[in-house]
């Protein structure tokens, strides 16, 4: 009889749900976030893939709406980065809000660990608007026992290597510091799959 071989564990699926920022908005296929980040999680020596299910323009209105056909069952978890465009539109927080609470919620339900990837609103909407949506985040990843990265676009310069010439969206060089920073957490997201999956 030959020998069994070893079993070869299945690469990890995370799915990236998001939007313009996640999606890798006017940049090459390898430079957006999904692929920088599966880069340096491959030479951290984990198997994984990560899926890019960014939607440029999405709002968590449509983040929820496609939902169940963005995040397969084959998926082993999902960061969940969106409300950027709900904030620059001035859309109702309570409506985003609610969006992004029922998101999280029924990936939970699904038994997923998810991580939040939280957002800021534009300082020019007023105090009561900022305070309430830049909050949520952190909220719902409590309520869902969800992890958190408060802010996606953490320790980006404002400048022209860094940032497209619309001030919002991240270059390659920009990608690659939201990937360092995520990094740590993201690697907590793969610590809790795996013990899900046993």
């Amino acid at each position: 009889m030959a020998p069994a071989s070893p079993a070869v564990a299945e690469p990890l699926r995370i799915v990236a749900l998001g939007d313009s920022l996640s999606a890798g908005y006017q940049l090459p296929v390898a430079a957006a976030f999904p692929v920088q980040l599966e880069a340096a999680l491959t030479e951290r020596g984990h198997e994984v893939e990560v899926v890019n299910a960014g939607v440029s323009g999405d709002t968590t209105s449509g983040g929820l709406a496609r939902l169940d056909w963005s995040v397969g069952e084959d998926a082993d978890a999902v960061i969940v980065e969106l409300g950027a465009n709900d904030a620059l539109r001035g859309l109702p927080v309570a409506s985003a809000r609610s969006n992004l609470e029922a998101i999280v919620s029924r990936l939970r339900e699904r038994g997923l660990p998810v991580l939040v990837a939280g957002m800021r609103a534009p300082r020019n909407l007023g105090p009561d608007y900022v305070e309430a949506f830049d909050a949520m985040f952190g909220e719902i990843a409590e309520t869902h026992d969800a992890l958190l990265y408060p802010y996606f676009l953490e320790g980006i310069p404002m400048s022209a290597e860094t940032v497209l010439p619309d001030g919002i969206h991240p270059t390659a060089k920009g990608v690659a510091i939201i990937v360092e920073g995520i990094l740590p957490r993201v690697e907590e997201l793969i610590a809790q799959a795996r013990a899900a999956k046993g």
